[in-house]
């Protein structure tokens, strides 16, 4: 049986209140297949990076962030080394004013605070305070500006083929020519269908690959330099101002950024 974040009839339940969050942890990876729920989900971590994918694309969370999923969105779910998370569900019938597509937002101080309230609740009639609390919750979801940590995937199958071998990384430094050939597609077919499908140029799209998957080894761990050469960057310096012209900050500073660290009862 699938190991789903929440037990899924409880995700049913007339009884849950309109709003309430959950903490997990597991010492390995944590996988959960494609699926979907009527309740809108706020899903960030507080230890590593995971990854969260729909039909739309693909989204790497650190802990400074969490990616809004609305009502029905099919998603899967990967945690890249152990995982330590929590969600907020949100009743179908209060996320009308909430996006309509997903969205990575940063976590704020006041967003922090309220969701680590939150997931403390074990009533399901809420008080006002609570209640204050969960308007709290939703303001913040629909006023706090997108992150730009999507990582758009292409519809063509020919494009989807390549897409996948370069996050993947099977395939080394090939050139845009030597890619179209291996997909059978024309070059110029390549590259127009990518600006058409993804909304970025093909290189563009490939420096946004190295650039989550860095997110991911920085996570891990692993220092700046060995990440820099790890990608392919010729020096530390270059993958550094690439890093700061994308997120807004250094690498070091990235993961220094506040994030829910307060205690959320682990409860699903």
């Amino acid at each position: 049986m699938p190991d789903y974040f929440v037990d899924p009839l409880r995700l049913l339940s007339l009884d849950e209140p309109v709003v309430f969050a959950v903490s997990r942890r597991q010492v390995g990876v944590r996988h959960t297949e494609r699926h979907s729920h009527r309740r809108g989900q706020l899903l960030g971590t507080m230890q590593g990076v995971v990854s969260v994918g729909s039909d739309g694309g693909r989204w790497l969370i650190p802990p400074v962030n969490a990616i809004w999923l609305p009502p029905g969105t099919e998603h899967d779910f990967v945690s890249h080394g152990p995982f330590e998370g929590w969600s907020v569900y949100v009743e179908e019938a209060a996320c009308d004013d909430l996006p309509a597509t997903p969205r990575v937002i940063r976590i704020s101080g006041l967003l922090n605070e309220a969701v680590a309230r939150a997931g403390r609740w074990e009533e399901t009639q809420l008080s006002q305070t609570q209640i204050n609390i969960v308007r709290v919750i939703l303001d913040e979801i629909a006023a706090t500006p997108e992150e730009d940590l999507a990582l758009p995937m292409p519809l063509d199958p020919r494009l989807q083929r390549i897409a996948r071998a370069v996050v993947d990384g099977l395939t080394g430094r090939r050139r845009m020519a030597e890619w179209a050939a291996w997909a059978g597609i024309a070059p110029r077919s390549l590259s127009r269908r990518f600006v058409e499908e993804t909304g970025l140029t093909f290189t563009a799209w490939r420096q946004r690959v190295m650039l989550l998957r860095s997110l991911e080894m920085l996570a891990e761990g692993r220092s700046v330099t060995t990440v820099a050469f790890d990608l392919g960057y010729e020096t530390v310096s270059a993958f550094i101002e690439r890093f700061q012209a994308h997120f807004g900050m250094t690498p070091g500073r990235y993961f220094r950024s506040p994030k829910v660290r307060a205690p959320l009862v682990e409860r699903n």
